[in-house]
């Protein structure tokens, strides 16, 4: 067996996951007021440009914070990062602690910032 690549395992992970457009997201945000949408990049990157209604939990912590921010296993997640895979494996660690609502924002940061504005 040979080992798996970063990209083929963020594949993988994305192939099981619901991927959303930052349109897509935009849509699912005005349907859903409380959703929570989480940046998973370091907050060096997040300081640099940031989405606007994010918060940053970076992904080596999520599973440590997030019931900082919810503990109801059904509220809407959305995540995101710099490229995708980040969220993908973060998305799919929420997954299994038990959340059933979690969804990623397959885009870049800075189109996201296009679609939701800076903040």
């Amino acid at each position: 067996m040979s080992l798996k690549t970063l990209q083929e395992i963020v594949a993988e992970t994305k192939a099981s996951l619901h991927c959303l457009t930052p349109e897509a997201a935009k849509a699912l945000m005005s349907e859903h007021s409380d959703a929570l949408v989480i940046d998973v990049r370091e907050p060096g990157e997040v300081a640099e440009k940031r989405p606007a209604g994010t918060v940053n939990i970076p992904r080596g912590v999520l599973e440590m914070k997030i019931t900082d921010h919810t503990t109801d296993p059904d509220r809407t997640i959305l995540l995101h990062c710099a490229t995708g895979g980040r969220a993908a494996l973060a998305a799919a660690a929420l997954e299994h602690m038990g959340y059933r609502n979690v969804r990623v924002i397959d885009c870049s940061s800075d189109e996201l910032i296009t679609h939701l504005g800076a903040g």
